[in-house]
């Protein structure tokens, strides 16, 4: 054995394992210096942009950091180690994109609409219409979640459906490929308030598996995209329920919801997401995802993903 064959496959590449290690030592470490950076320049200048920007930007601007250097990393690391385009990615405005973003915004609210139906027939919630329903604390929670959630959405895409799940769905097969991506996926959201650490975990990796099912589907984030930001869409300002432990961005939601539980149904405090029902509701639309001919990949996405591309296949084509 050669002791080269630790780090690169036989394609003369360096291995996926060590290709997503680098990706995320280089992006925590550019995330904290950037944020460091950022921090000294308000203490520098005694700026208050900082409490400026507390509450919705703060959410919007910090997911367009984590975004951007999601973005910029994954970029680099597709350069330099497997010789992609930055479109490789999946964002590129490729034919049906505008149809697989709507067709997942749609799925995304029909998908946590059947949890909350599932709990509800079982006696774990009540609704009732919201008291705010006419007033101007509405519309923001209606459009202003909204433009948060897509932001949020596009940034957790970006970073897990990205190069994370992408490299290693290069090297690996998908069910083993999902996994890293998955586990950061379901790790980083045990931090929210109300965890429920069981269900929270399961559930939210399974939310990964579903979320990379959709990118499987289309070998675009569009897709994944639509079903994420809808899904916490209609469960914060539809509903009126948690929206993975959080609440101050759904102040003024269209119903409000009355948990009567079992929290083990419900999700308790944590919101839908740490309950049964989520779980349920999660197979049965990855199932539909896995199975449905709706969805149709692009055949040059698809091209970047279905295997490692030997240097010298690269070589030709350029």
């Amino acid at each position: 054995m050669n002791p080269l064959d630790i780090f690169l496959n036989r394609h003369g590449r360096l291995r996926s394992g060590w290709r997503l290690a680098i990706f995320c030592a280089v992006y925590y470490t550019a995330l904290a210096a950037f944020f460091i950076a950022l921090h000294a320049l308000f203490l520098l200048f005694n700026s208050n942009a900082g409490a400026r920007l507390a509450g919705t930007p703060g959410y919007i601007v910090q997911s367009f950091i984590l975004f951007t250097t999601a973005l910029v990393v994954g970029w680099g690391c597709g350069r330099l180690f497997e010789d992609l385009p930055l479109r490789a990615l999946g964002w590129a405005r490729h034919r049906g994109w505008l149809r697989d973003l709507l067709v997942g915004s749609l799925l995304g609210v029909l998908s946590l609409t059947l949890a909350a139906l599932l709990a509800t027939a079982f006696r774990g919630f009540q609704f009732g219409v919201g008291s705010s329903i006419s007033s101007v604390a509405f519309l923001k929670t209606f459009f202003g979640s909204a433009v948060i959630f897509i932001f949020a959405a596009a940034a957790e895409e970006m970073l897990f459906r990205g190069y994370p799940l992408q490299t290693m769905m290069r090297a690996l097969p998908f069910l083993a490929a999902v996994i890293p991506s998955s586990v950061l996926f379901a790790s980083v959201h045990l931090d929210n308030p109300n965890v429920a650490w069981g269900f929270t975990f399961v559930n939210t990796m399974l939310a990964g598996f579903w979320l990379a099912v959709a990118y499987l589907r289309t070998r675009s984030l569009w897709f994944p995209l639509g079903l994420h930001w809808a899904w916490n869409w209609a469960m914060g300002a539809l509903l009126g329920l948690p929206v993975s432990g959080i609440t101050s961005l759904t102040r003024a939601p269209l119903l409000r919801a009355t948990d009567a539980g079992p929290a083990w149904l419900t999700g308790g405090a944590y919101g839908i997401e740490g309950g049964a029902a989520c779980t349920v509701a999660l197979l049965v639309s990855t199932i539909f995802i896995w199975k449905t001919r709706l969805l149709r990949a692009d055949e040059e996405l698809k091209k970047f993903t279905d295997g490692e591309m030997p240097k010298e296949d690269v070589n030709r084509e350029s």
